[in-house]
């Protein structure tokens, strides 16, 4: 397989570049847990993407802990190398914030505002038939409960859309990751790529080293079809 820069395959960009309507230019971006740096992996998969000429955009699904902004939006954009974009402020990439910082369920019922799971969807609709590619980024890990009777996974499943999922070299990353990737096969999820954050860089690199190598043959094993991109550490 050829490989672009930036370790991302160049069939994966000419299958963007062929694909049509909302649910397959959307990939949904999730983590082994809250604080893998999926919204890092995001802004910097954007950047990649946008700097190969797929016209790529960000959206958060649901934002927890701020008030009228996404601080996940906000350090996409600052990776990305942009500043704030008009579907921004028009609301279309943080459709759904709430102020306590926690799962979405809780979120929501803290502020005594359910989900608008439609307002969601309409913003992606939006974005969608604007960019090549929208990368839709979840809040916390793949088993967070958007509502009390539905997790995210589920969501992703039933919106069909192909998942980028990000993990790390951390202790305990190989666990999460394996335990992540059973469920998405169970669910008939299609794994578009996984990705390994090095963002903040370990001094010891023995477990992390080891870590990528076993997650490169399990892909090869078990998703033969998905990508392997590794995400370094920005300046």
């Amino acid at each position: 397989m050829r490989i672009r820069a930036g370790g991302i395959p160049a069939n994966g960009f000419l299958q963007l570049l062929d694909m049509n309507g909302m649910r397959d230019n959307v990939f949904f971006v999730s983590g082994i847990d809250t604080n893998v740096g999926k919204s890092y992996a995001t802004g910097w998969i954007a950047k990649e993407w946008n700097g190969r000429g797929v016209s790529t955009i960000t959206q958060k699904l649901v934002q927890t802990g701020n008030d009228g902004f996404s601080e996940d939006i906000e350090l996409h954009r600052k990776i990305m190398g942009c500043g704030m974009l008009d579907v921004d402020r028009q609301g279309l990439t943080m459709p759904e914030i709430y102020t306590y910082p926690c799962s979405p369920h809780l979120a929501a019922e803290i502020d005594r505002r359910p989900v608008d799971f439609a307002r969601i969807e309409a913003a992606t609709r939006a974005l969608s038939g604007k960019y090549d590619a929208v990368l839709l980024e979840g809040a916390g890990g793949l088993m967070v409960p958007l509502t009390r009777n539905l997790l995210t996974i589920d969501y992703v499943r039933e919106k069909g859309y192909p998942l980028i999922f990000v993990t790390s070299g951390r202790l305990g990353s190989i666990s999460h990751t394996l335990l992540g990737l059973e469920a998405v096969k169970r669910r008939g999820i299609t794994l578009k790529a996984l990705v390994f954050n090095m963002f903040p860089l370990e001094e010891d690199r023995t477990i992390s080293d080891d870590t990528q190598g076993y997650f490169k043959d399990f892909l090869a094993s078990e998703f033969p079809r998905a990508e392997y991109l590794t995400v370094p550490v920005l300046e």
